[in-house]
């Protein structure tokens, strides 16, 4: 089995990237699952997305991989192009691990995710979206509240000013955001409590993964209990010194069933696919609250969604091999096109996710130009 491991390598290509920590780690998952998959007759192949070109999609093209590994989560420096990534996958009629694009873009545009969960009736906390810092003026939701970039993840943008108790520093914090990236300010009730993560594995059926929790260290004592940037990417800070991740402990099973039905919810509004995380806010009062839906999270060995696979028996080279099971299964599930009736009245065909755009472009743009020939 050929397997092509999808990945950005774009940490250097902005002078002042103030992602640039998360990006670089996805080189070394792609090596880490390389390793992990590459025996007997498996060769997994990394394969490098650079700069703003697609030069990848002929490259594809010509290796007609059996499975893409798709961890790419960004390109030319921008997250918002990670929805671009299975666009192109499924114009190749290559089947791929993790989330569609609609799923990654929901994910990314966070204000959209939110409104989805409310009408779904997911809990979530009161938010808003705001273009301009004069916004900050009109706004009604109560104190405190925590402002963020709403097209990032990786808890990029968030650091310990990030919650705020009045309108003055309300207004600072949407202005550092419209300032340094250029996009809305999501702002969102702070809520209080623990902060619990979700790992999900699978299709039909899902599965919750043992669920883990931020511990919050002595620092954060007289701060906000939050995961700054700091704190997930900048090993040596001592925001990351006091953020270690544990396994959850609870003795209330209702209140564990609670927050992974939650989580499941919230995963099935996004239609998201195959892996991902939920993180929750619970309240001293056992009400979970989803604050982000993380589809295609980190898969490095040691991120907390491999150790939360470890802590339920599966080594990462075991946790490596069900992504591909699980993928492949869903794709080998949604088959190809069968033989229906034609006609006027007859039942559309379901797109599957395979479908090859690409193949027959060359003779769609001969017959464009013919046609413009014989008009002419």
């Amino acid at each position: 089995m050929h397997i092509a491991i999808l990945y950005n390598r774009d940490h250097e290509l902005l002078e002042d990237d103030p992602g640039r920590e998360a990006r670089e780690d996805v080189t070394r998952v792609a090596s880490a699952l390389s390793e992990a998959l590459s025996h007997g007759d498996v060769h997994a192949e990394p394969l490098a997305v650079e700069g703003a070109g697609l030069e990848f999609v002929d490259l594809l093209a010509r290796m007609q991989p059996d499975l893409v590994i798709n961890l790419c989560e960004s390109v030319a420096a921008d997250a918002r192009g990670e929805m671009v990534i299975p666009c192109l996958l499924d114009m190749l009629g290559l089947p791929y691990t993790g989330s569609p694009a609609l799923s990654l873009g929901l994910a990314l545009h966070k204000d959209k995710a939110k409104e989805l969960l409310k009408a779904r009736g997911v809990s979530t906390p009161g938010f808003a979206r705001l273009d301009r810092v004069e916004d900050v003026a009109t706004l009604e939701l109560p104190f405190p509240l925590i402002v963020k970039p709403a097209r990032e993840d990786a808890s990029v943008g968030i650091t310990s000013d990030s919650v705020v108790h009045d309108r003055a520093s309300l207004g600072r914090a949407v202005e550092a955001v419209l300032r340094t990236f250029h996009q809305p300010a999501l702002v969102e009730q702070f809520i209080p409590g623990r902060e619990i993560y979700v790992p999900l594995l699978g299709n039909h059926p899902r599965r919750a993964l043992p669920l883990t929790e931020i511990r919050f260290g002595k620092l954060f004592e007289d701060r906000p209990n939050i995961v700054t940037y700091a704190a997930k990417w900048e090993s040596n800070s001592p925001d990351y010194q006091n953020t270690p991740t544990a396994p959850c402990l609870l003795e209330d099973a209702a209140l564990e069933a609670r927050l992974v039905r939650t989580a499941m919810d919230a995963f099935a509004a996004l239609e998201c696919q195959d892996y991902g995380r939920v993180d929750l806010r619970v309240t001293p009062e056992g009400v979970p609250y989803v604050i982000d839906i993380n589809p295609n999270c980190d898969l490095h060995p040691e991120a907390g969604f491999a150790k939360a696979a470890r802590a339920a028996g599966l080594d990462y080279s075991a946790l490596a091999t069900r992504l591909v099971e699980i993928a492949l299964e869903r794709a080998h599930a949604h088959g190809h096109p069968t033989a229906r009736r034609k006609g006027p009245g007859a039942p559309r065909l379901p797109d599957p996710s395979n479908r090859n755009v690409l193949a027959g472009r060359n003779g769609s743009r001969d017959r464009a130009r013919r046609a413009r020939a014989s008009a002419e």
